[in-house]
């Protein structure tokens, strides 16, 4: 069943109105007509099962038929701190991330970034389409939510912004040989979880000295280097397979 996603305004008197480009996406993509049903979910981790009752050139109305809740979405809250990489490998991430359980992007921008913050004109187009890859992506995973891509930060402010967001975070490093995930995660009973991924070039000895300063902790991912698309979505996935998120 083809799921959607609206804001609550939209939802009264028992029936959802659905607008916008999901409007084209019923009509000529998965032509649907009515009477047909779809799954409505309300960004709060509600879904309502509906059927099409009315379809009009701009704006689709459905009726409630039956409310759910949402079971698809994991029991730890993650933030993916990715360092910003060249744009398929960004939206790489930002697909697979969302269908794996992940609950909100930061894009930071690293000393060895190749990729730097442009004008808010700009960063507002990258978001604008990276938010649209998070929605997609929700759909299709059949998510209790859309995760948000925040607006790009510098390191030492995603720290500062974990810090007040994450109960603990780990900060993948390449010449960490210690602390490896596994043992990160089996002491971690923790409900929000923060992830920081370098870019191509990796992190510095001093983006990881301050990191461990604001108490990140080092981890490896194992003897072999992870590209930076891959890197952040493997710590995704043992934190979803660990906490049972899978």
């Amino acid at each position: 069943m083809a799921k959607f996603f609206v804001n609550k305004q939209a939802i009264y008197d028992g029936h959802i109105q659905l607008t916008g480009t999901d409007v084209n996406h019923i009509k000529n993509v998965l032509r649907l007509s009515e009477n047909k049903e779809i799954l409505i979910n309300d960004r709060q981790g509600k879904d309502y099962k509906c059927i099409i009752k009315k379809m009009d050139t701009d704006a689709i109305c459905a009726e409630i038929k039956e409310i759910l809740i949402c079971e698809t979405e994991p029991s730890v809250d993650t933030i993916l701190f990715q360092s910003l990489i060249k744009g398929e490998k960004m939206e790489f991430v930002i697909q697979k991330s969302v269908e794996i359980g992940v609950t909100k992007i930061v894009p930071i921008c690293t000393e060895r970034c190749v990729v730097k913050i442009e004008s808010a004109k700009k960063i507002q187009s990258k978001l604008d389409r990276w938010n649209k890859i998070s929605e997609s992506a929700a759909k299709q995973s059949k998510r209790g939510m859309v995760p948000e891509v925040l607006t790009p930060m510098l390191f030492k402010e995603a720290i500062a912004y974990s810090k007040n967001n994450c109960e603990i975070s780990c900060i993948p490093f390449e010449n960490e040989h210690t602390h490896h995930i596994k043992a990160f995660l089996n002491t971690s009973l923790y409900q929000s979880i923060g992830i920081f991924i370098g870019p191509e070039g990796g992190f510095t000895e001093e983006e990881i000295a301050f990191a461990k300063m604001e108490g990140l902790a080092p981890i490896t991912l194992g003897k072999r280097i992870l590209r930076s698309e891959t890197a952040g979505l493997v710590v995704l996935a043992n934190i979803m397979y660990e906490m049972g998120g899978i």
